[in-house]
């Protein structure tokens, strides 16, 4: 099993026994925590949806963040990782939400940041965001490296009695 698939069995079984959902807005990792979540038998029993947030059309189209919900922040930092997970919540209507942005390489991306640079976010009754620097060009490797740092937050999230 891999360590993703372990860190979702535990997530999972966490919402359940709380009777809580998850919303998904992800965006470099391409959908590797929602898959994550939903290969967890019983999932529709905590998993409501999720989104691959790669552009500022599907940005705008999915969870509706507008140029002026973009006035003063940028794309992979911990501010923006907030508002998407904020957005999802709401969209989507779940008890939380989890989100990711960032750059998996093999180049960094247009906002300066460099490849292996991600920012993780949860929002719910509780928030909290992080930033993760892999240093690795490897793109692969950073997709997977981002899909597990998201949810580890998740996971301390919902272990801090939220």
């Amino acid at each position: 099993m891999t360590v993703l698939a372990s860190l979702a069995e535990k997530a999972a079984a966490r919402l359940i026994a709380r009777k809580e959902t998850i919303a998904i807005a992800e965006s470099s990792t391409g959908g590797l925590i929602a898959a994550a979540l939903l290969a967890v038998p019983g999932a529709s029993a905590y998993f409501v949806g999720g989104a691959v947030v790669y552009t500022k059309a599907s940005r705008l189209s999915l969870m509706g963040i507008t140029d002026a919900d973009m006035a003063g922040l940028r794309p992979s930092t911990e501010p923006y990782a907030l508002l998407l997970a904020r957005r999802a919540r709401e969209r989507i209507g779940a008890t939380w939400a989890l989100s990711e942005t960032g750059a998996t390489g093999p180049s960094g991306n247009r906002y300066g940041d460099a490849a292996g640079h991600t920012c993780v976010a949860v929002a719910g009754p509780v928030e909290m965001a992080a930033t993760m620097e892999t240093g690795s060009a490897e793109r692969r490797a950073n997709m997977d490296a981002f899909a597990v740092r998201g949810m580890k937050l998740l996971l301390e999230v919902l272990s801090a009695g939220a």
